[in-house]
């Protein structure tokens, strides 16, 4: 089974939930993690991995260099430009690699045909490693300024596939990006099922709406945790709107300074704090993960 936890809004502790619900699965389920969030990867810091034992480059973005030496110095290139990327720097134009899209207008409007080239650069990095709880996780790295997050997704679900041919794994655990882009249309495209984690506040339902839509348009069931579910004691419209829509939650988190604490030490907070009022309420919806999920 390939499973996707995604939230639609940055900040309601998505990877904080998927960082302890793979800690209380390891011993039961053979699986593979994968962080899904090229942008800003952080499921490795909440694991405590201190070190990647392979490394992928993904090559395929595209800037424009320009040849100095056949450069005869118009300017057309700088003015027509569409992202304001050509510099000229001791008297040559220069294109900034990093606001560079690779659109080739430069390329198209200069008159010496040949002096401006759209080369081929890293996009970004994949890369795999074995936590101390014994899976295998996968994560990925966006170079600033590149495109091509979304592809970057997509290379650490095949290599995860990889991984589970070889290794025998059962599942694909998927920790989603925040937002709707390309890089969570890629996690959640071909997965079996999509578990939204929300906080009750008004921006949270929105952008929890919106990524259920993604997974209406790719025809998945839906599950909903919802974190830090005392925060606002008065809204009740995300209960009700998962209650519309026929989402099954599959349990509530509270408000703990538990989760800061052990984000610091670098722990799943089931693990740092197995006390905790937090812990509690994920050991639940782990146990319901068991059941209804992964049985």
């Amino acid at each position: 089974m390939q499973l996707v936890i995604a939230s639609g809004k940055g900040g309601v502790g998505k990877s904080t939930v998927t960082a302890s619900l793979l800690y209380l699965l390891r011993d039961e389920y053979r699986f593979v993690a994968v962080d899904a969030d090229a942008d800003a990867p952080n499921l490795d810091l909440l694991l405590g991995v201190e070190r990647w034992e392979e490394e992928k480059e993904l090559i395929g973005a595209k800037v424009a260099r320009i040849n100095t030496e056949s450069c005869i110095r118009c300017g057309i290139c700088q003015e027509r430009c569409p992202y304001d990327c050509i510099k000229v720097i001791d008297g040559d134009y220069v294109v900034s690699e990093l606001t560079c899209e690779g659109c080739n207008v430069c390329g198209l409007v200069c008159p010496v045909p040949g002096t401006i080239t759209l080369e081929e650069v890293r996009s970004g990095v994949v890369r795999k490693t074995t936590t101390r709880y014994g899976f295998p996780l996968i994560s990925a790295q966006l170079d600033v300024g590149r495109p091509n997050s979304g592809k970057l997704v997509t290379e650490e679900k095949e290599w995860a596939k990889k991984l589970m041919g070889e290794l025998g794994l059962e599942h694909m655990i998927v920790d989603s990006a925040a937002g709707i882009g390309c890089q969570v249309i890629a996690s959640i495209g071909g997965a079996d099922l999509t578990i939204l984690v929300a906080e009750p506040t008004p921006a949270s339902l929105s952008d929890v709406q919106r990524a259920y839509k993604v997974v209406q348009h790719f025809r998945q069931p839906a599950y909903l945790i919802i974190n830090k579910a005392d925060l606002n004691p008065g809204f009740t419209a995300l209960r009700e709107w998962a209650e519309t829509e026929g989402i099954p939650i599959l349990g509530e988190i509270p408000y703990d300074r538990a989760i800061p604490r052990s984000m610091s030490m670098l722990k799943p907070f089931v693990e740092a704090f197995p006390d905790s009022k937090a812990a509690d309420a994920m050991r639940e919806i782990a146990e319901r993960v068991r059941e209804e999920i992964l049985r």
